[in-house]
């Protein structure tokens, strides 16, 4: 008779590329189940954004897995007596998943490892959300890498990661159990529902991404390594949502790059930047499993001690977009309005919060976590950190990036800036990205009234660098 097999979705939400399920199905029967606990991560539970995705990534797994004649089984509550009610109940002899590596997932599978085992159950684990596993890459002493080129370079040492597995064939569990409804879990927004226009933005689910992944591929990367810096154009991927839920998985973004670069070699240097970006992402979970205070607390101590502002008057303008800086508030409302945000454009609002406003960039982090569709806690927190100059390989606390410069550099032609603040649309190349700067008459053949019908700059430019260069300052003292 086949074992029964319970297979534990987490951030691996796909059929295909996924050694664990095919490992439970190669032992027999298999039971599907993705567990919502509500305490899991405490403070880094999943963001407002995020849940959006989560329930159309479920709504298509439940669809591929219903092909193959299995139900997702869908619990509430916490995950250890879930999984241990289940296993009990369907007789299941091992229960499959991918590995985690957020700061609570070592514990928690330890604990539900051990709670199985009194039932004569087993746990098994398998590789499934990134390249490399943390602990095979490290420096040549032994320690984890803290800098970004030497890590993806030991990378690049490695033997290639394994092929994708294909979808393998399922054999269903035929008894009934009783599973939760998706609607009934919440995860829509409804009063407002301001993700109304989201589905012809995006297609979570598997299919969406292997969709996102080909049409990247095959007509916009060519144009990655010089244009993934303007925002107007569709240069870059926008795969990270679906890499965050496991609509996709790094191996297979890898070897569809490496096959791009043997159709198309006059592409190859700008494959391998979009690469480095996996590979950034690789070196966010390096860090994350061996530094988990990372999401909390400054990787660099000093910064502990760095005299952060408290002004939630301008963290509120900054979050709505009303900084009276065009590309800024451009990002912050495409955030709002769609999920997502230019990672240019990412670089650019974060600076602003930290070393114009100088606000915590935890702060930050934890507005992009709840209203990004990708808020990865790995990548999260190592890139405010490294913009907040607080990380690893961070970026130097001089460079502070200037909105005026950084818009007329990157939207030249201002359609990204137009866009997403209407009310300087009419403004000419000029003074788009410097509004306060235009004559008079230009602001009002524009049918701009600065500080009625766009704010003015909430902060001066240089008075800002020279507070920020002044406060980074007090950290020398430190060294």
């Amino acid at each position: 008779m086949a074992d029964v097999s319970l297979y534990w979705f987490r951030d691996d939400l796909r059929l295909s590329d996924l050694p664990g399920l095919a490992a439970a199905a190669q032992a027999g029967h298999v039971i599907p189940i993705f567990v919502r606990d509500p305490d899991l991560g405490d403070a880094w539970r999943i963001g407002s954004a995020s849940q959006w995705w989560l329930h159309h990534s479920l709504l298509s797994l439940r669809t591929h897995l219903s092909e193959q004649g299995l139900e997702l089984i869908l619990k509430s509550g916490a995950t250890v007596p879930v999984l241990s009610a289940l296993a009990a109940q369907t007789g299941a002899t091992t229960v499959y998943c991918s590995r985690h590596y957020q700061p609570w997932a070592g514990a928690l599978e330890t604990t539900l490892k051990e709670r199985l085992s009194k039932q004569g159950v087993g746990l098994k684990r398998y590789p499934g959300t990134l390249l490399y596993e943390p602990e095979d890459v490290a420096t040549g002493g032994g320690t984890p890498f803290k800098v970004f080129t030497p890590f993806w370079r030991a990378c690049n040492r490695r033997p290639d990661p394994h092929q994708p597995v294909p979808v393998p064939e399922l054999t269903p569990h035929n008894d009934l159990i009783e599973s939760e409804e998706l609607l009934d879990w919440g995860l829509l927004p409804t009063s407002p529902n301001w993700a109304l226009d989201w589905n012809d933005l995006w297609h979570p689910g598997e299919a969406g991404a292997q969709t996102a992944l080909t049409q990247f591929l095959d007509h916009h990367v060519q144009d990655y390594g010089d244009g993934r810096d303007i925002p107007a154009e569709p240069n870059t991927s926008k795969l990270s949502p679906y890499l965050r839920f496991g609509n996709l998985s790094p191996r297979q973004v890898w070897h569809a790059a490496q096959a791009s670069k043997l159709e198309r070699p006059e592409a190859v240097g700008s494959i391998e930047k979009f690469l480095s970006e996996i590979g950034w992402r690789e070196f966010c979970y390096h860090l994350l499993f061996h530094f988990p205070t990372m999401p909390d607390e400054a990787f660099n101590p000093k910064f502990s001690f760095f005299p952060w502002d408290d002004d939630p008057e301008r963290l509120i303008a900054w979050q709505r977009g009303k900084t009276g800086y065009p590309i800024v508030d451009a990002g912050m409302r495409e955030l709002w309005q769609t999920g997502f945000m230019h990672n240019r454009v990412r670089m650019v609002v974060a600076s602003f919060l930290t070393k114009h406003l100088l606000l915590n960039w935890r702060a930050g982090e934890k507005w992009f976590w709840d209203c990004l569709l990708d808020a990865d806690i790995a990548s999260n927190a190592c890139s405010w950190q490294w913009v907040g100059g607080s990380g690893a390989d961070a970026s130097p606390y001089f460079r502070i990036f200037n909105p005026i410069t950084q818009g007329e550099k990157f939207d030249k032609a201002g359609t990204y800036t137009r866009r997403w603040v209407p009310e300087v649309a009419d403004l000419p190349d000029k003074y788009l990205h410097k509004p306060w700067e235009a004559p008079d008459d230009v602001l009002s053949a524009a049918g701009v009234r600065l500080g009625e019908t766009y704010p003015l700059p909430i902060v001066d430019h240089k008075t800002a660098r020279e507070a920020a260069l002044s406060a980074y300052g007090t950290l020398k003292s430190l060294d």
